[in-house]
């Protein structure tokens, strides 16, 4: 991860994050032969944008409310190989993986990015960010458990 010299810095490296995250989602919508998986994906690009105003309104000294509750890991998405996602063949089994993967590489991100600050409120902030991707992983772990592991 790169270094940072300001809260400025970790919150514009965190914005570009959540909009390459919403951008993810999106295509992987577009490429979605299922409607349902399809309207899935765009839920969490929206998702993800939302995570992006957050982080912009942290920026601009907005107060921000954020639940203290703690999700569960399943692992799942933790023992499961990558899939090349620039691949236009996607099955449903490869998308959850891709989801999963990049849910789990942002809550890394924002638990290392709570790291990088002595400030309370910021570490707060990030825990609570790190807590909503981990949300996001559950939910496709949860998915994944229920459509591809029980039909194998």
């Amino acid at each position: 991860m790169e270094e940072f010299n300001s809260i400025g810095e970790i919150l514009d490296y965190a914005i570009n994050e959540e909009q390459k995250a919403s951008e993810l989602y999106a295509d992987l919508a577009k490429r979605s032969i299922n409607k349902e998986m399809s309207e899935v994906f765009t839920q969490f690009s929206l998702e993800e944008l939302g995570h992006k105003k957050k982080l912009e309104g942290i920026k601009s000294n907005q107060k921000i409310v954020f639940s203290e509750e703690m999700v569960p890991d399943l692992k799942i998405g933790d023992y499961i190989v990558e899939v090349d996602s620039s691949r236009d063949d996607l099955k449903y089994q490869d998308a959850l993986i891709i989801a999963m993967k990049a849910e789990k590489a942002a809550f890394r991100m924002y638990m290392d990015l709570s790291t990088k600050t002595e400030n309370p409120e910021t570490k707060q902030i990030f825990f609570m960010l790190a807590q909503e991707e981990a949300k996001h992983k559950l939910r496709f772990e949860i998915e994944y458990d229920e459509y591809i592991l029980r039909e194998n």
